[in-house]
């Protein structure tokens, strides 16, 4: 039988990490759904009969209906394949939830608190999943009933934690192993892990997409078989996804802020420019054309400088449009690129009357 196991998407996360960076935080939502349609399109493609989504599939404090309509019109598309969500502390299955107030499609199976055994042909499923935001495990015992089928367990743990784990369903690695489970589905731990010499079948397929710059690099999917004989194949599949990463910017060759907007005004002749479609968007809006910006950038001067910002440094620089209008252009420079994060005319609100100066608070 083969299976796609993944965990922790956590659809309308507030990306706080991104709060301030323009449209970035709505971006980042957007690109989780289409993920989840990379997803279903490589299941429809390679004739997946199992899907597992072990835990914190959404946030339950931010999830819209639009988008879990969004994902069961997606899980519509594979009739065939039969879903298994194990909810988590981030999408619990409590009262006010979409788990109990949406009509979900018919071959998808949300597990409540109680362990369940799930027949299929061949397969035997176990899950249970969380019923509040914090829940330590279930007094039931769990046994496989059928050792001649292929057993999976599949839920939301914190696996060999601390103490302050015992509030999140926490298993012993020892544990999971004397129940002797052909596949161990979980999820809670952002990092994959996955083909351990040790714990081969005991599996965190990590966050499906980065959720923040503590989550750097590659992201996605485990694919699983499992042969007649009860071997186990693993292979990780990346999703195409934005990634954050860490990049050191050498700025040390810059003395002065004359320095930096002259290397500036180099990237920008060589059109090295990135906009992004909200910054178009704005700049639409209050009437700023892509020459003013670059007008500004040219001919203006740095009135304040954010080495410390994320993604890339950045600074504000100011100018006027060709039109003689002061105008202030945010930007941030990687050393190769310049990256317009947003362009406005200042007023006297928030700056001096020279607005250059901005007004202590």
């Amino acid at each position: 039988m083969k299976f796609i196991h993944m965990a922790d998407m956590h659809f309308d996360a507030p990306f706080v990490t991104l709060a301030g960076k323009g449209n970035l935080a709505t971006e980042r939502r957007l690109e989780q759904r289409n993920v989840m349609k990379q997803i279903v399109e490589y299941i429809k493609q390679n004739n997946i009969p199992y899907l597992f989504i072990a835990g914190d599939l959404y946030e339950q404090e931010y999830i819209k209906k639009a988008t879990i309509e969004y994902i069961n019109n997606l899980f519509k598309e594979i009739p065939n394949t039969k879903i298994f969500i194990t909810p988590g502390n981030h999408d619990p299955n409590i009262k006010n939830s979409f788990y109990q107030q949406f009509k979900w499609n018919e071959n998808v199976h949300i597990f409540t608190n109680k362990i369940e055994r799930i027949e299929c042909d061949g397969v035997d499923i176990y899950g249970y999943g969380f019923n509040d935001f914090q829940m330590e495990r279930p007094k039931q015992d769990i046994e496989i009933i059928d050792k001649n089928k292929i057993n999976i367990f599949i839920t939301h743990s914190s696996l060999d934690g601390e103490k302050e784990y015992i509030k999140y369903n926490p298993f012993a690695t020892s544990e999971l192993k004397k129940l002797d489970f052909d596949y161990v589905a979980l999820g809670h731990i952002h990092k994959k892990s996955y083909n351990d010499y040790k714990n081969q079948n005991i599996v965190y397929p990590g966050s499906t997409v980065s959720l923040g710059f503590d989550e750097l690099g590659e992201r996605g999917i485990i694919e699983g078989e499992i042969s007649e004989q009860k071997e186990l194949k693993l292979k990780f599949i990346p999703v195409k996804e934005k990634t954050f990463e860490e990049k050191e910017i050498d700025i040390s060759s810059l003395n002065s802020e004359e320095d930096l907007i002259e290397k500036i005004r180099e990237v920008c002749t060589l059109r090295k420019i990135k906009w992004s479609v909200h910054v178009a968007a704005r700049m639409a809006e209050r009437d700023i054309k892509r020459s003013d910006v670059i007008n500004c950038i040219m001919n203006g001067e740095i009135i304040e400088h954010y080495i410390n910002d994320y993604p890339y440094p950045s600074c504000l620089i100011f100018g006027y449009t060709l039109r003689n209008r002061v105008i202030h252009v945010v930007l941030g420079y990687d050393g190769e690129n310049v990256y317009i994060v947003t362009a406005y005319y200042p007023n006297t609100d928030k700056f001096e009357a020279d607005l250059k100066t901005r007004k202590e608070q």
